[in-house]
C-alpha cells in the first residue's frame, strides 16, 4: 500500500537538504514533490529534483504564459502568489494554475492537497505557510520504505503543524483565504513570519 508522508520547512533551503538526502537514502526522485514559496527569485530547489530549467527566475518565468511556467516549475497560485512545484504533485498544481487563469479553478491549493490524501485542516495549514515562505515536501513511499523516509524527514528541523497552526491562531487566523493575496517579499523575508502584520 502506498501512502504520501509530507513534512513542513520555513526555507527552500532546508527542503532542498532533505530532498538531496531522501535520494542519498535510495528515495527515487519520481516519489518526491516539492510546493515552495517562489517570490525570492533563483530557484535552486529545482537542479535537486530534477525539473526542467533549473536556476531560473520567478521573475522571467511569470514573464510567459502558462505553459513557460509550468515548464519551469514555476506558476501563480490564488492566494499565495508565485510557487516552486517540483515532483508528481507539480501536474495537480499546473492544472490548478492553468485553471485560475482562465477562471475555472475548483478548489484551489486545499483541493489540490486534499486531493492528494492530506487531511483538510493540515491542508489550510501548509496552504498558508507556503503563503508566508515555506516549503513542503511530500513523499509517496509503501511501507518497505516508510521508516526510511521518516528518518530522513525527520532528521532534519520540519514544522510542527499543530504549533503553528496555534501561532497562526494568536493573531487570528481561521483558515487560508486565497482572496487575501500572496504576501510581499519583503514580508516574506522578515525572520518571523508567524507576526500579525503579514495577516
Amino acid at each position: 500500500m502506498t501512502t504520501n508522508l509530507t513534512r513542513l520547512y520555513d526555507t527552500k533551503a532546508e527542503a532542498q537538504t532533505v530532498v538531496a538526502d531522501l535520494k542519498t537514502a535510495g528515495i527515487p526522485g519520481d516519489d518526491i514533490s516539492v510546493i515552495a514559496n517562489g517570490s525570492e527569485g533563483s530557484d535552486p530547489i529545482l537542479e535537486t529534483t530534477g525539473s526542467a530549467a533549473a536556476g531560473a527566475t520567478v521573475g522571467a518565468a511569470l514573464g510567459g504564459g502558462a505553459g513557460l511556467l509550468a515548464g519551469l516549475g514555476v506558476m501563480a497560485i490564488p492566494g499565495v502568489g508565485p510557487i516552486v512545484a517540483a515532483g508528481w504533485l507539480a501536474a495537480t498544481l499546473t492544472g490548478m494554475a492553468a485553471g485560475a487563469a482562465t477562471g475555472a479553478a475548483a478548489g484551489g491549493i486545499v483541493g489540490a492537497l486534499t486531493d492528494n490524501g492530506i487531511d483538510e485542516d493540515e491542508a489550510h495549514v501548509y496552504a498558508e505557510s507556503i503563503r508566508r515562505g515555506g516549503s513542503m515536501v511530500l513523499v509517496k513511499t509503501d511501507e518497505l520504505r516508510r521508516a526510511v523516509v521518516e528518518t530522513v524527514l525527520d532528521r532534519h528541523a520540519s514544522v510542527t503543524l499543530a504549533d503553528r497552526r496555534s501561532k497562526y491562531q494568536d493573531e487570528g487566523w481561521d483558515s487560508f483565504d486565497e482572496k487575501r493575496g500572496p504576501y510581499a517579499p519583503s514580508d516574506i523575508a522578515k525572520p518571523d513570519r508567524t507576526r500579525a502584520g503579514m495577516m
